[in-house]
């Protein structure tokens, strides 16, 4: 982290932006901390707030898309293959392309804010042949809001951002969970209510 904070007093965008990216790829980078810390030089006006948040959504995107582009290439063949040495074992692979499957678009958004997801979302979008268009749509929106939330944290907290990031992180992460949670309880009972007023009709 130290690194990243060291280039980025120079480079500023271009590192927020490749850093973002590379770890949507599942590099070993602390993207929430970059982004917090990003938000601190937006505090001391070294970075602009908007520019920030640009560079980092745009970083974070590509990184979505790449995954998707591999996913979408390679198959699931090649991860049921291959996956063990990727850390992406088998029984991880069909759980959440049935998450997909079920939980749709509102996945796409919730899944950018849990630490694990964020990294295999888009190969499996890629894999189970999401829609692009619904794809980009969604991620955007997922990324936009995901590297905002730190960037205010950063912003609003200034020099106490470390104080404070690894609790706030916490919160940020359990309140995705439970969203995510209560997707599948609603998708639960609305498939309950449509199997009820379907035997009613018959």
């Amino acid at each position: 982290m130290h690194f990243l904070t060291t280039i980025m007093n120079e480079y500023g965008y271009l590192v927020l932006f490749l850093s973002i990216a590379l770890g949507i790829l599942a590099l070993p980078i602390p993207m929430e901390a970059v982004l917090a810390y990003a938000g601190f030089l937006s505090f001391l006006k070294q970075l602009n707030w908007f520019g920030s948040i640009l560079s980092s959504a745009m970083g974070c995107t590509l990184g979505m898309l790449l995954s998707y582009w591999v996913g979408y290439k390679l198959g699931m063949q090649f991860f049921e293959k291959h996956g063990k040495r990727l850390h992406i074992e088998s029984e991880r692979l069909a759980a959440i392309s049935n998450w997909i499957r079920k939980y749709g678009n509102k996945l796409l958004i919730i899944s950018i804010f849990i630490p694990v997801f964020r990294h295999f979302i888009g190969y499996f979008s890629g894999i189970t042949r999401v829609p692009i268009r619904v794809y980009i749509l969604y991620t955007g929106i997922g990324s936009t809001l995901w590297v905002s939330s730190f960037i205010f944290l950063g912003k609003i907290l200034g020099p106490q951002w470390e104080m404070y990031f690894e609790t706030i992180k916490r919160y940020v992460i359990i309140t995705s969970i439970v969203l995510f949670i209560l997707l599948g309880i609603i998708y639960v009972i609305k498939k309950i209510r449509n199997a009820v007023m379907e035997a009613g009709t018959k």
